[in-house]
């Protein structure tokens, strides 16, 4: 079901904000965001968010993570810079973690072989959390906050890192959870519902995978666009799952290609997480 008829470049970065009851998401490629009310035009490319209160987003760019007034529109200046002087990058997937800090990965704008990584921002703290990374995606933590997932879309397999009980940050390792090479699929953004099944949008194969903590295959849903690129729950019971798309790399007719889709009643959401500054 089409939940929004705008047709994204890449849309990317689904947010469903809990005090507004609002889905916000992204198209990269134009440098918008969107909500279903209202779209705001960006001199850079942005790319994900967190909420930071009922008028305060934490907005992911190129350059680096800003404060972005929704009443005014004001993008501000950069809190942190991240490859700000890198022409060759930008930002991609990101969410907020449990503890409230903010992770977000870099891409090259031709996704340049392992010219990004991925990134959190912490209490005034960045650090790289996965070096040489080529497409950084399928950013979502655990129900009960004991470990984060990850891709780099090109391996086609989703990594798993535990996490601090006290601080989020990574206290291992990262280790292959699922690795989707033999279904020949690409993973993009993902979310963990409150259950711990993980639902990822699969580039190029117009659908959304739910996997239980085992890694095994619950669910397929099918959506309308070929480039599914990420999956968020919204909705007053956290029950609809908001799934974003992309017309890049499709020639001629695009169809429901770069439209924003619903699926209702797939499962039961976690609530996203605050970010704390």
């Amino acid at each position: 079901m089409i939940f929004d008829e705008r047709s994204c470049g890449l849309g990317e970065g689904p947010l469903w904000h809990a005090l507004r009851q609002e889905l916000f998401w992204f198209d990269i490629n134009a440098r918008k965001l969107h909500t279903k009310a209202q779209t705001w035009d960006f001199d850079l490319s942005v790319s994900a968010a967190g909420w930071i209160d009922e008028q305060t987003l934490l907005v992911a760019s190129e350059i680096g993570l800003h404060e972005f007034d929704i009443t005014s529109g004001t993008l501000n200046a950069p809190l942190v810079k991240i490859e700000a002087e890198n022409a060759i990058t930008r930002s991609n997937d990101g969410r907020t973690d449990p503890w409230g800090g903010f992770w977000i990965g870099t891409m090259g704008f031709n996704a340049e072989p392992q010219a990004g990584a991925i990134y959190r921002f912490y209490r005034g703290e960045l650090r790289v959390i996965a070096p040489d990374i080529t497409i950084p995606n399928a950013i979502c933590f655990a129900p009960d906050a004991s470990f984060a997932n990850f891709t780099d879309t090109v391996t086609k397999q989703l990594m798993r890192v535990t996490l601090d009980p006290n601080t989020g940050w990574p206290n291992a390792a990262p280790d292959i959870w699922r690795d989707l090479t033999e279904e020949n699929v690409n993973p993009d953004g993902a979310v963990i519902d409150a259950r711990g099944t993980l639902w990822v949008a699969l580039w190029g194969s117009s659908c959304v995978n739910g996997y239980a903590a085992d890694g095994t295959l619950l669910a397929s849903h099918k959506v309308g666009g070929r480039h599914t690129t990420c999956p968020a729950f919204g909705g007053a019971e956290l029950s609809d799952l908001y799934v974003t798309s992309a017309t890049e790399g499709i020639q001629g007719e695009t169809g429901d290609n770069g439209k924003t889709f619903i699926l209702q009643g797939v499962g039961k959401g976690q609530k996203e997480h605050q970010v704390i500054l």
